[in-house]
């Protein structure tokens, strides 16, 4: 496997990835309507626009399927309460095929690296309540849980947490 900035070539490939992942992990829990409704905010477009804005920043790993992870930090959208210069880990999503590989880590590394290299001294992130594996993933980095987060997908409220790691 192999790490790079992603450029806005690889939005196509980064939306098919944020689609796959998120309904593979989270579809189960919505409505078919409201599960729609969030995916339709997501574009290639948007994806593009994004890649080419300095504000966001995004890796990408690579095998020789193509890219099978991604990583994207940008400012601040969530109801925190930064202390500091602050920056958000967006998202953070694998394929099943590079679960397990130490990508994940790899690309937590990089965000955190660039999040310093970028002049925040706080990096804050939300994960769904349920999610065990993301919670003890970011607690072993040392995010801190700061509550609760409602996290929408069409008309449905999921309880997030807010985590915030000091840099």
């Amino acid at each position: 496997m192999s790490f790079r900035d992603a450029t806005p070539a690889d939005a196509a490939a980064i939306d098919a990835l944020f689609r796959t992942s998120f309904q593979a992990t989270f579809g189960h829990l919505y409505a078919d309507e409201d599960l729609a409704s969030f995916l339709a905010k997501f574009t290639v477009e948007g994806w593009a626009a994004e890649l080419a804005d300095p504000a966001f920043a995004f890796r990408v790993i690579e095998d020789a399927e193509g890219i099978a992870g991604y990583c994207k930090l940008g400012p601040i959208s969530l109801p925190a309460e930064p202390q500091g210069p602050a920056l958000e880990l967006r998202q953070l999503y694998l394929l099943d095929r590079a679960k397990g590989s130490g990508a994940a880590q790899a690309l937590m590394d990089w965000a955190l690296a660039t999040a310093r290299a970028r002049g925040a001294s706080e990096l804050w992130l939300s994960v769904y309540i349920d999610n065990h594996r993301a919670k003890r993933f970011y607690q072993r980095y040392g995010f801190e849980d700061r509550g609760p987060y409602a996290f929408l997908v069409g008309n449905h409220a999921d309880e997030d947490r807010l985590m915030r790691l000091a840099l």
